[in-house]
């Protein structure tokens, strides 16, 4: 600011010049840029300087004549030389910054993109530009949703799909899923059968992207579509649930697949009504088999579909004949977090009213110790009411010596998920 001096900045035994650091955010800059005032600083603090509305030179508090950004390439060589120098200091070096796309640049791809007049291999290469730019920087989708983008893939994801996937086909799909749809763009995908069937065809593509690509399309769609009819055309449709379940049991090796098919699945069973095809097409076995493999997110979102799987009979009976099932559940009580132990706790509420089996497990893998420990500790209120009744379920089915206190915990209604 104004006045304001900045001092080297001392780490561990040697000092960041202090001309090497962003005047906004005082850390060593990765990006130099200078604005019109000749001042420089790190590229992402001057964006977003900007974008909170701000119209002046952060330190000199002069108007900005215009908000182009010029790389300050030999300030950034020093940093990187720098940073070499002092790699004995645990600093690594920084990378070579990519260029953010041209405005003009995005619209002339996206035209070649579109014009179905145009070669087919000027239309596929300008789509791979685009996929390059949008994969580069938050920027740079940015700038390419601003000229209508999602809209032009959509029409060229579907423009041509009687002969199978094209490569235009195949390129737009991989660029479109690296953006938010509006819900009028979802709902333009949902409200059509063939588009619907098409995805559907698109998960058992022999290209794992291209599997994983339209699971993550019609996870999208479902999760920007409020009409629930609009989502049940697509839930309706046995050969998604299949895909989307295939997917998980035989790409458990690729992590994108089995995010991808975590989120997919748990946006298909939102829908009460089709969550049976879930259970068809093995989902039960499957979710139990792949729960170790997820990391705390999407651990969350498979239990989450396993207590919205329990709460039919054919999810419960299908989680009821796994032997892992009750033992897993159990395990993850009060282990990945919060809401994983609140959906934990429901799914084995669900399974243990169902069956007096299940009930036996639970107890055999301690859930009596589980339980107690969940309804004094700090979880949630909702977790801890799921904990009280199947603690009042499972009394019958305690040892002796545990009963003591049983008579402490009141039953309560589950609450909804």
């Amino acid at each position: 600011m104004p006045g304001t001096t900045i001092e080297p900045l001392d780490l561990v035994g040697f000092q960041i010049p202090y001309h090497f650091r962003c005047p906004i955010s005082l850390e060593l800059m990765r990006d130099p840029v200078t604005v019109s005032t000749g001042q420089t600083y790190d590229r992402s603090s001057i964006e977003s300087w900007v974008a909170t509305g701000n119209t002046t030179c952060p330190v000199t508090r002069v108007p900005l004549t215009d908000f182009t950004f010029i790389p300050n390439h030999t300030l950034r060589r020093l940093i990187q030389d720098w940073c070499v120098a002092n790699q004995a200091f645990g600093v690594q070096r920084i990378p070579t910054p990519k260029q953010p796309a041209d405005p003009t640049m995005v619209r002339t791809l996206l035209g070649q993109a579109s014009s179905v007049s145009n070669p087919f291999q000027s239309r596929l290469s300008a789509l791979r530009r685009l996929k390059g730019l949008a994969r580069d920087s938050d920027k740079n989708r940015c700038v390419i949703s601003s000229h209508n983008a999602r809209e032009l893939l959509i029409n060229v994801l579907f423009g041509d799909t009687g002969s199978g996937s094209s490569e235009l086909n195949v390129e737009a799909l991989a660029v479109l899923v690296m953006f938010q749809l509006s819900e009028s763009e979802c709902e333009s995908i949902a409200s059509d059968p063939d588009r619907v069937i098409y995805l559907s065809h698109m998960l058992f593509h022999s290209s794992i992207e291209v599997r994983v690509n339209s699971a993550s399309l019609i996870e999208i769609v479902l999760s920007g579509t409020r009409s629930s009819e609009l989502r049940a055309q697509i839930s309706n449709v046995d050969e998604i649930f299949e895909g989307v379940t295939d997917m998980l049991r035989n790409l458990n090796s690729y992590p994108r697949a089995l995010k991808t098919g975590i989120r997919a699945l748990f946006a298909l069973c939102l829908l009460k009504q089709t969550r049976h095809k879930a259970v068809q097409a093995g989902a039960p076995e499957t979710l139990i088999d792949r729960l170790a493999d997820l990391d705390k997110c999407e651990a969350e979102r498979a239990l989450a579909t396993i207590e919205l799987l329990c709460r039919i009979p054919s999810g419960c009976s299908a989680f009821a004949s796994h032997a892992l099932t009750v033992p897993l559940l159990v395990k993850t009580i009060l282990k990945i977090s919060d809401r994983a132990t609140e959906y934990a706790a429901g799914a084995l509420m669900a399974l243990c009213s169902d069956s007096e089996q299940c009930q036996r497990e639970a107890v055999n893998a301690g859930v009596l110790t589980q339980l107690l420990l969940l309804v004094q500790s700090d979880c949630t209120e909702r977790a801890k009411r799921k904990a009280q009744m199947l603690l009042k379920l499972l009394r019958d089915s305690w040892p002796e010596d545990s009963m003591g206190n049983s008579d402490d915990f009141a039953c309560s209604e589950i609450v909804p998920f």
